[in-house]
């Protein structure tokens, strides 16, 4: 089996489109993944049989695919700039905002945006909707428990208000847990919900081709509502911004035209 006909039967089998990510990087991830099974890399009939048959295996394959890193307010000059800019401009034209985490992984996202929220804007009962394709890392998203490492970028202040200690690991307040709603969704097949203030989907269309790219972030802008805002990561840019709907407020930030 070559590697086309492996996409078609995954996207044929899983509803998983391949197409749409950068077919060196995608086959490097597959091999590795292959090789740590004990298959030759490259037998992607071999592979795909063994995603069909184990559950397992499949969901390890979803973890491979998604690249699930996640930190807490990572990148910590851009969730300043959200903090201070963003969030109170959206707030001062509308007391409860919706907002999407779109592919969140282990939820440290939402949670960061929930945190800044319950304190700039407490008691408002924002609605966060947090998103990924992979099941797996949705339930430890919402058990909350994070490392060391992934709270690195709390303060200390912060992290005495939301997060208590148990071990080495940090368990996320209830409060802030209950303030963030998780379900699956694909970015690339899924439809897109709409009215949106603020989306965020940092540092995941990097590994998707251009054209893929072109495609999400035109969805993105539509399911924004006026004045709202596309937060994405640091090593992303949107080069046709304008034919899409949106301007470019702040490196990383985007506002949907009104």
């Amino acid at each position: 089996m070559d590697f086309s006909l492996f996409k078609e039967k995954v996207h044929h089998s899983f509803r998983l489109d391949l197409n749409a990510y950068k077919e060196t990087q995608l086959k490097r991830r597959l091999d590795n993944f292959m090789t740590r099974r004990k298959l030759n890399a490259g037998d992607y009939d071999s592979f795909f049989k063994l995603l069909i048959s184990d559950r397992k295996s499949y969901l390890e394959f979803l973890d491979t695919l998604t690249i699930n890193v996640s930190e807490f307010f990572r990148d910590k000059t851009m969730f300043g700039y959200l903090e201070e800019k963003v969030l109170p401009e959206l707030l001062a034209r509308k007391k409860r905002l919706k907002i999407w985490s779109a592919a969140c992984s282990s939820g440290a996202e939402p949670y960061s945006i929930a945190i800044i929220l319950d304190e700039i804007s407490p008691g408002q009962g924002h609605r966060i909707e947090a998103t990924d394709i992979d099941r797996k890392i949705l339930q430890a998203a919402a058990e909350a428990r994070y490392t060391p490492e992934q709270v690195r970028n709390v303060d200390g202040r912060r992290l005495l208000k939301y997060f208590r200690k148990e071990g080495n690991q940090y368990v996320l307040s209830d409060r802030i847990k209950q303030a963030v709603s998780f379900r699956q969704h694909d970015l690339l097949l899924d439809p897109f919900g709409d009215g949106y203030d603020l989306i965020a989907c940092r540092n995941v269309t990097i590994y998707f081709t251009r054209e893929a790219q072109d495609r999400l972030n035109r969805k993105f802008s539509k399911a924004l509502g006026p004045g709202g805002v596309l937060f994405i990561g640091a090593s992303e840019m949107i080069f046709n911004y304008h034919e899409i709907g949106l301007e470019k407020i702040a490196t990383c930030f985007y506002r949907r035209k009104t």
